[in-house]
């Protein structure tokens, strides 16, 4: 499996700025071999990885998931 490392914070950024999902751009990256996307810190440290599905399908799966458990959090926040 490939593994791909990822400054989240320019990464998120660079999102903000280019006006488009997280979503968007796996479903780019999809090319029918799982990858594991790693995110650290400024500091190399890991804050978290996802394994980006083979199929589009698994896809949509996952972000419907990630948007109910993120939904779910921030409704505890409350």
């Amino acid at each position: 499996m490939k593994k791909i490392e990822i400054k989240a914070e320019q990464f998120f950024e660079l999102l903000r700025l280019k006006d488009t999902s997280m979503w968007s751009l796996f479903s780019q990256m999809i090319d029918g071999e799982e990858k594991e996307i790693i995110f650290l810190d400024n500091d190399e440290k890991i804050l978290f990885n996802y394994i980006l599905p083979s199929k589009p399908e698994k896809l949509e799966e996952d972000r419907k998931e990630f948007s109910k458990e993120f939904s779910d959090k921030l409704s505890n926040l409350n």
